[in-house]
């Protein structure tokens, strides 16, 4: 009789269990199942809203974009490059909020601000979409999933917000500069992507060894991005969009429906000569 009620007790406790794993599974699930198609698209399943930030602390304003329909999502911030504007990244950041994610595109004190003072200015931007932005965006933020991206010295500040601050969720540096080479401490999953034919911020100098320093216990990849240059990351581009959706929606908001898009078959059916020169990861995520 004891072991036939411990028996039922186990067999209870782990049913319970595994309709917690299921619903925490369904509450990752923001939106319908992606698919190539809708990936490659320009824009995703979420109609969106914008709200302009004038005045700011820690960072030079900017947009947000976020989710016409009422719901938690993730946040997004991300930084242009040296002497670039918000209006360089724009279109990720409207990308990724049709993905449902809100998504604030920030203009840096200065346009000369270096990669360091670029990443400080991110975490300024996630905490005003948090605690700050209008009640309507609030109303849709999901404050324990935030992640960080960026352009060139954005993407070098990327980078070091996810060295400095590892409850982030991910990490997307595109293109990016910085002059150290080292982030053994980053634990947030980081996407890095590269360009073949970047003459400013070179691949052997900068986003390989970003790369390679990353430690193999985090997940992340590296795409390089084939017949590109430094600026490719300012205009709509298919892989940028794809990858930088399916990274963030992977990561944030932990949807393993992504995961085949990063690394399995639909990532290798994806991942020609025609788009990548190379591309490198630690999976299974």
């Amino acid at each position: 009789m004891k072991q036939s009620v411990l028996l039922g007790r186990i067999l209870r406790i782990a049913a319970t269990a595994a309709a917690i794993g299921t619903a925490g599974l369904a509450s990752a699930q923001v939106g319908p199942a992606p698919s190539s198609s809708s990936l490659n698209a320009t824009a995703g399943p979420f109609a969106v809203s914008t709200s302009n930030v004038i005045l700011a602390r820690g960072f030079g304003g900017g947009t947000i974009y976020y989710p016409s329909t009422s719901g938690l999502y993730g946040v997004v911030a991300i930084s242009p490059g040296f002497t670039a504007t918000e209006s360089s990244v724009a279109w990720l950041g409207r990308r990724m909020a049709t993905h449902g994610l809100v998504v604030i595109t920030i203009n840096t004190n200065t346009t000369l601000d270096q990669p360091a003072s670029r990443a400080t200015q991110l975490m300024a931007a996630l905490n005003y979409v948090v605690n700050s932005a209008s009640s309507t965006v609030r109303s849709r933020v999901d404050s324990t999933k935030l992640a960080v991206a960026g352009h060139s010295m954005g993407g070098g500040g990327a980078l070091i917000a996810a060295e400095d601050n590892p409850t982030l969720k991910a990490s997307l540096p595109l293109t990016p500069w910085n002059l150290s080479t080292s982030f053994t401490r980053v634990r947030v999953p980081t996407l890095i992507v590269g360009a073949d034919g970047d003459s400013v911020a070179s691949v052997t100098v900068h986003a390989r060894p970003f790369y390679a320093s990353l430690p193999a216990s985090t997940f992340k990849a590296y795409a390089e991005l084939n017949l590109a240059s430094h600026f490719t990351p300012n205009s709509t581009n298919t892989p940028i969009g794809r990858y930088g959706v399916a990274w963030m929606k992977r990561f944030v908001d932990a949807d393993t429906r992504y995961s085949p898009f990063l690394c399995g078959a639909e990532h290798n059916a994806y991942n020609t000569a025609l788009v990548f020169d190379r591309y490198n990861q630690n999976c299974p995520y």
